[in-house]
């Protein structure tokens, strides 16, 4: 039985939980009232010990803008300091010099990830992870660890107008900057004629660079066309990507890469460019930002608007402003894809298109898939042309 001068008094603090302690009004002593009013569960506490700062972007909030360059500022980690001390033991008067070194900084490494698809998740800088110090008894400090940036598959790395590396294949690495060398500790100053030395030098800074990473999409195949071609809708008709499709010019604002799969189990990346215009090689419409994407694909697919008059002026157009972007570029193998043949008065074009550039254009609608499977057949073409050319020359060809 509790006294009633215990009810009496005033409020009281009373330890309810782990790490927390609760206001008790009088009358509400701790063992009156539930345990769950007085207990503060882990969760809790961790919920009131979350550091302040904004929350991490989702990958599909990250991905919703693309972005192909990046300025990057990149320090690596700096190295421990050495320690002077020396070696005390009970009945050892001259133990002489134990101070260790410092660790060794860590570097900052660019890695090529097949997962990420553009450089929006690079930040603007970087700072490697900094070596500890030396202890006594001869301990090293421990090394930074290395830092790794993971960038997209296709990534061109530049200091200044120079490229220093490029990134084309999955897994590469490029060590973009270095971390500083640890210091030393006075047990490193151990001589015959310095016996009880007491220097000890400082790390090394870090490595600081700024660089420029540029992104140009990796493909097999790139699909070049003017805005509205239908380069979308063909991409969703012979693979599993889905970009926006809509009536109006422009829709494709980035890149878009679908995988062709062959019944031999070989696959086959094409890549939708954004639409090119007249005038796109002096900055003109989207401009030269999309134009270096079409520079790594093997073979090119040129997609015509069937439903325009003198449709096979285009193709003279896109090879102009290829080849005024980069010599040679047109000149790739290529296959002319003329669609919308399921308009009447773009069917009643081929039989002049062909008279034009011959009868390897390949006629198809990807709206309602008419004649996809002929194209399909042309791409495994070029595709075994470019594997045995590149085995030729004795480099590996392009995987999926």
């Amino acid at each position: 039985m509790v006294p009633s001068r215990l009810l009496s008094v005033g409020p009281r603090t009373v330890f309810g939980g782990v790490g927390r302690w609760t206001r008790v009004a009088p009358g509400q002593l701790p063992w009156h009232a539930p345990p769950r009013l007085l207990s503060a569960s882990c969760a809790d506490l961790s919920k009131h010990q979350e550091p302040p700062g904004k929350k991490p972007l989702s990958e599909k909030k990250l991905k919703r803008h693309f972005v192909d360059h990046r300025r990057v500022l990149i320090r690596g980690g700096c190295g421990g300091d050495g320690v002077s001390c020396f070696h005390s033991e009970p009945r050892k008067e001259f133990g002489g010099p134990d101070g260790g070194d410092g660790g060794d900084g860590g570097h900052v490494i660019l890695k090529a990830d097949q997962q990420v698809k553009s450089l929006s998740s690079v930040l603007s800088r970087y700072q490697g992870f900094h070596g500890q110090a030396g202890g006594r008894k001869n301990c090293s400090g421990r090394g930074g660890a290395v830092l790794y940036i993971r960038v997209p598959v296709g990534t061109l790395v530049k200091e200044g107008s120079e490229v220093v590396a490029d990134l084309s294949c999955p897994g590469a690495e490029y060590v973009a900057a270095r971390g500083g060398a640890g210091g030393k500790g006075n047990r490193f100053f151990l001589a015959n004629d310095s016996r009880a030395p007491v220097t000890c030098t400082p790390g090394q800074p870090g490595q600081e660079r700024v660089l420029f990473l540029e992104l140009k999409t990796v493909a097999h195949a790139g699909m070049v066309g003017f805005p509205n071609a239908g380069k979308s809708s063909l991409l969703r008709a012979i693979s599993n990507a889905r970009p926006a499709v809509a009536s109006y010019p422009f829709t494709t604002l980035k890149p878009h890469v679908g995988i062709v799969r062959c019944d031999d189990h070989q696959q086959i990346a094409v890549a939708d460019i954004p639409g090119i215009i007249r005038g796109a090689h002096r900055n003109r419409g989207l401009g030269s930002a999309f134009l270096r994407h079409i520079e790594r694909c093997r073979f090119l697919l040129f997609v015509v608007d069937l439903s325009e008059p003198e449709p096979w002026t285009q193709l003279e157009d896109l090879k102009w402003e290829l080849e005024q972007h980069e010599a040679g570029l047109s000149r790739r193998p290529h296959v002319v894809v003329a669609n919308k043949v399921d308009l009447p008065e773009a069917r009643a074009a081929v039989p002049r298109l062909r008279a034009r550039l011959g009868p390897s254009a390949v006629a198809l609608s990807a709206a309602t898939g008419e004649n996809v499977e002929a194209l399909l057949l042309r791409l495994q073409e070029l595709y075994r042309q470019h594997v045995a050319t590149e085995l030729q020359r004795g480099r590996q060809p392009l995987r999926w």
